[in-house]
């Protein structure tokens, strides 16, 4: 399992582009055939990915975990970004089809991954954080999600966050997890900008044609820097940094986040004319 090391806003203030993208940004995830783990010491996040072609995927333990099984001590959020598949927990198949989530609580469990066709994979997307307590496992389908309509079409920002994981529906011991669809002719996701101390976050960017990318923007309010990410990249936000983007086509991203609480409405505001 490769282990990613954040930078602190000092190291991060020097760093080239190159630096950054290697710090910041996982760029290939979505390997057909693989489960694929990243792990982030920054809240000890561990990111990963699984694209079952064929036979199913068994969720490894890596030796960095030194545990038994991957979620002996912890919780798991599975999002699907690509066709009709199926996450087997114990023995039992939850099936999960485009844009559905799992949420897989601690414990000594087996887990693998399947899809209904080879020729047209799921594509898992892969969240964990550290549990200390148990959650039962539980889907939760696109159709079940809490639409929350934020932005205006006059600031090219009007969007809908879809809540999977969170205090008033799947519940967990701190991940949270959504995503967010922009509306046509808006491009700009999370403004106005904020930053929350009290959890890192996530965003993993999908539904973006190949010949397009996303600016994501990130730093503190007074220094920001930004990378250019491509469909099914991954950028890590530290709690010092903002994390903005926007999209030279349309787009949507999955957000998550771990660390001290799970109030969705914690941040920092800034205000766009603070940013440099």
């Amino acid at each position: 399992m490769k282990v990613l090391q954040m930078a602190d806003e000092v190291r991060y203030s020097r760093m080239s582009t190159a630096e950054l993208r290697s710090t910041f940004l996982l760029e290939d995830l979505f390997a057909p055939n693989q489960v694929q783990l990243v792990y982030v010491d920054l809240d000890r996040t561990v990111i990963g990915s699984a694209v079952p072609v064929g036979s199913p995927l068994a969720l490894p333990c890596p030796k960095e975990l030194r545990a038994s099984t991957f979620t002996e001590r912890r919780e798991l959020g599975v999002f699907n970004i690509g066709d009709e598949g199926s996450v087997d927990v114990d023995g039992k198949a939850h099936s999960l089809g485009n844009k559905d989530a799992l949420y897989i609580g601690k414990g000594e469990h087996s887990i693998s991954f399947s899809s209904v066709s080879a020729l047209e994979p799921a594509e898992f997307y892969l969240l964990s954080y550290p549990a200390h307590a148990i959650y039962p496992t539980s889907v939760v389908r696109a159709a079940d999600r809490m639409p929350l309509t934020l932005g205006d079409s006059a600031t090219a920002n009007h969007r809908t966050i879809n809540k999977l994981i969170h205090l008033e529906g799947a519940k967990s011991c701190q991940l949270v997890m959504g995503f967010t669809e922009l509306a046509t002719g808006s491009v700009w996701n999370t403004m106005p900008p904020h930053t929350h101390m009290r959890r890192s976050e996530v965003y993993m960017y999908f539904d973006l044609p190949e010949d397009h990318r996303v600016v994501h923007m990130m730093g503190p309010a007074k220094e920001t820097r930004h990378l250019i990410v491509a469909n099914k990249q991954v950028a890590v936000s530290p709690g010092w940094s903002i994390h903005a983007g926007v999209g030279t086509a349309s787009y949507s991203f999955c957000w998550g986040m771990g660390g001290e609480n799970q109030v969705y409405t914690d941040m920092d505001a800034l205000k766009v004319v603070e940013l440099l």
